[in-house]
């Protein structure tokens, strides 16, 4: 009976014991991983890369993916889940930049760590977040659109999640370049929620509305753009006389974009999850925890490591070309 005592109060001491504590200890730290959604192919690189970490691999960090399935409430309930289940920390990608402040909250009133990546919450509840300028994203495919229409005709916009903020700031980065052109004007701009058979249908309606007007095409991601382009050429015209441009740099639009199709701004999902996760096991571990992933190495000059402690850190994004291409998808294909 002694003995059963001991381990029990052994056992409640260890599961007790604070992250730093147990980190020592070498015990592995529970995070959750909360994407808004695993439809499409960001995601999945996203989640592919995070379970690929070498933490992961070495058992420091035990990663647990909840599928938000596009929807805030689902998200919420999920930030529940990982609060009841005492998580030591959650990886953010939201669906909805309000809902997802609410959510952090939660989390963060429990003492849980949030990490954000690749979309943003209103507020500064975050621990950290680590993602890519998408106000800036938009000025490079609106410009890119723009100049390829020599700066006049008719473009369509399809429009990400409404109240995502990706959909937010790469709507702000086309409308201020678009703003600086008052020889382009924009037929028609409505969501298509990040999807290909979404943005085909909606590009199937513009082009029996709008006979011969359209001029180009911004999507706002990758997805939606492909899903233009295919009901383009659905229409019997030549893509390569729209100008075109998506934003992610999905293994699809790399190819369209060395066939000439399109353009596209590679994101870098690796990037983005690899180092969320550094940056939650040097807050959970304490300063002598040392990056693993080699995003550190391969942006060093762009986005220094600097302890691990600032509250934002921004990937670069990389344009895809007919050049690089083919070095693009050898190295997805590798990892």
């Amino acid at each position: 009976m002694i003995q059963r005592r001991t381990l029990l109060t052994a056992t409640a001491a260890t599961l007790a014991m604070p992250a730093i504590a147990r980190a020592q200890a070498g015990k592995s730290f529970k995070i959750g991983a909360a994407v808004y959604g695993l439809k499409a192919e960001f995601m999945q690189l996203w989640v592919g890369a995070i379970k690929a970490h070498p933490a992961v691999r070495s058992g420091q960090a035990a990663i647990t993916v909840f599928d938000g399935q596009y929807d805030a409430l689902t998200q919420s309930n999920q930030f529940d889940s990982m609060i009841t289940q005492r998580f030591d920390a959650i990886i953010f990608v939201p669906i909805d930049a309000q809902a997802g402040a609410d959510a952090v909250r939660k989390a963060k009133a429990a003492n849980i760590l949030v990490v954000g990546s690749n979309t943003r919450v209103v507020g500064n509840e975050l621990t950290s977040f680590i993602g890519s300028d998408d106000v800036k994203a938009g000025m490079m495919e609106a410009d890119a659109v723009v100049k390829a229409m020599g700066g006049k005709g008719n473009v369509v916009v399809i429009e990400g999640p409404i109240g995502q903020s990706a959909e937010i700031d790469r709507g702000r980065g086309n409308r201020e370049v678009l703003a600086a052109n008052p020889g382009v004007k924009v037929l028609e701009h409505k969501t298509a929620n990040w999807s290909r058979a979404e943005a085909q249908s909606l590009m199937e309606n513009w082009l029996t509305a709008h006979p011969g007007q359209i001029g180009g095409v911004i999507g706002q991601n990758d997805e939606m753009a492909l899903g233009a382009l295919q009901a383009i050429k659905a229409a019997g015209m030549d893509p390569k006389k729209i100008p075109l441009a998506g934003i992610d740099g999905v293994s699809d639009a790399i190819l369209a974009v060395k066939a000439g199709e399109m353009v596209s701004i590679l994101q870098d999902a690796n990037g983005q999850a690899q180092g969320a996760l550094d940056i939650a096991l040097r807050r959970l571990a304490g300063e002598g925890y040392k990056p693993m992933s080699e995003v550190w190495n391969e942006y060093a000059s762009q986005m220094p490591w600097g302890g691990g402690t600032a509250t934002e850190y921004s990937v670069p994004w990389t344009p895809v070309t007919a050049g690089n291409a083919d070095a693009l998808l050898a190295k997805r294909q590798k990892g």
